[in-house]
């Protein structure tokens, strides 16, 4: 293995199928139906709307400093050359549990969906099957992973748009009979049936979602022409959010009354998507519905073993991880990392001994306070980057491609990613109980975050650099 850099071989077309289909998964498909019965249509679709903001600032100040410096370990890497290497290390470590975990995630629901056709199959053989097909696909070149996601990508994309379409045409009774109208949007409690703390708990649904939308500055580090294809990759997210979320929320919340106790069920059959394909008269839904949510889950996965292994990778050659991890093969994959990222997606297998459903709660609640973590760092690294930027006597007019929304844009999503973390686990308090098991998968991500940043803070005794120490110089990893 004398290979020592990354292969640029993802086109513009893998690299926005990447970042879209990365954040398509069972969060859309499965949870948005939870997300509607506990906060009401209005409820789901504001925190939707305001997680989608976010995000969409998020990228966009991930997308200069990725455009400026194309590096697999993206915020990993700015936070080490703009903040302080222990925030880089830290996040680093966090982005590769937080993507690893979501694999054993996708597993878990992968043997959730076959259950609908086997029930009685065991969990384990079904998680041991789809781990080996992700590592499969991740084996092949960097341009056979962006193939693969690509057309994952396209199946996901299709379907939404059909679902959003006929939605569409029922609610104004063109499809499946009577109009339906605002009925079921404004009936009862709703449209906020839950209330702002209802809100706020399903902030981190959607933030779980929308993870994934960040892989676009991961993936920078092996596009053939990065300075041309992240911006374009950019420019296209935010519609991507309002078409593929926004629309397909505000679909369910019309055409199902929020409290339809089947919106909570985790089971496929119960899954939005399918129950109003079934009311539009689409008999086969059911079983056409779990093969696309099938492969929905396969392509997160993928997109997750492929960020994390990068992650591993990165923090690797800059000595802050195993040296063994930092190779690659003749082909420019890093098996070794790729090996240990499967490992930890061997959590998958706990499903086939606690329950799928609970597993797969507890990792996904694990998984998304790491997520919004990194986010947190993105939103970081950019400020301090800027100001470095301009403190070091360059003009930000010659950046390849410029947030429009600084300072206000890394701010706000700062602080809407600080409130999502400290709040989102306000229902572990209700009925004047306290739900400790939840609260501890809640915040498990934070203690872990925490030890891996003070850890390396006190053994190397790093500082906060000075905007004039900041490394601004562009060297290709």
């Amino acid at each position: 293995m004398k290979e020592n850099k990354l292969r640029r071989g993802l086109k513009s077309r893998h690299m926005a199928m990447i970042s879209l289909g990365g954040s398509i998964g069972t969060g859309l498909f499965l949870a948005s139906g939870g997300a509607i019965h506990s906060a009401g249509p209005g409820g789901a679709l504001l925190a939707y709307a305001i997680i989608g903001i976010m995000v969409y600032f998020l990228v966009t100040s991930l997308g200069e400093m990725a455009t400026y410096m194309p590096v697999s370990g993206t915020f990993s890497t700015y936070a080490t050359k703009f903040v302080d290497p222990s925030l880089g290390f830290a996040l680093g470590w966090n982005y590769w549990y937080n993507w690893a975990i979501t694999i054993a995630a996708e597993l878990s629901a992968a043997t959730l969906i076959i259950k609908f056709w086997l029930p009685n199959s065991p969990s384990f053989i079904w998680s041991a099957l789809f781990l080996a097909l992700m590592i499969g696909l991740n084996l092949l070149s960097v341009r056979g992973y962006g193939e693969s996601e690509y057309w994952f990508a396209m199946i996901k994309i299709v379907t939404v748009i059909v679902f959003i379409v006929i939605g569409l045409l029922m609610i104004v009774g063109i499809w499946g009979g009577k109009a339906v109208g605002f009925s079921n949007f404004t009936a009862g409690e709703a449209p906020f049936s839950g209330g702002l703390l209802a809100v706020l708990g399903v902030c981190m649904a959607a933030g779980f979602s929308f993870q994934g939308t960040e892989l676009v500055g991961i993936a920078a580090g092996e596009s053939e022409d990065p300075r041309k294809n992240v911006p374009r990759a950019i420019r296209t997210v935010f519609w991507r959010i309002l078409l593929f979320y926004i629309l397909a929320i505000f679909v369910v919340g019309m055409l199902i009354p929020y409290s339809t106790d089947t919106l909570a069920s985790d089971s496929v059959a119960a899954s939005p998507f399918t129950i109003i394909f079934e009311k539009a008269g689409l008999s086969v839904a059911a079983s056409v519905m779990n093969a696309v949510i099938l492969s929905s889950v396969l392509s997160a996965g993928n997109s997750g073993m492929y960020a994390s292994t990068r992650m591993l990778w990165v923090l690797a050659k800059e000595g802050k991880a195993p040296k063994l991890f930092g190779k690659l093969n003749k082909k420019g994959i890093p098996v070794f990392a790729l090996l240990a990222t499967a490992a930890l997606g061997l959590l998958a297998f706990l499903a086939s001994f606690f329950g799928d459903g609970q597993v797969y709660t507890w990792l996904l609640n694990a998984s998304g306070m790491s997520g919004f973590i990194a986010w947190l760092g993105i939103a970081i690294s950019h400020y301090r980057f800027r100001k470095a930027y301009v403190a070091q006597g360059r003009n930000v007019a010659d950046l390849p491609y410029r947030s429009k929304w600084f300072p206000f844009g890394p701010i706000v999503a700062g602080v809407m990613c600080a409130i999502v973390i400290v709040g989102q686990s306000i229902s572990a308090f209700s009925d004047g109980k306290v739900d400790w098991m939840f609260l501890l998968a809640s915040y498990i991500g934070i203690p872990f975050f925490l030890a891996f940043w003070l850890g390396y803070k006190w053994k190397y005794k790093t500082k906060v650099l000075k905007l004039e120490e900041c490394q601004l110089d562009v060297e290709e990893i």
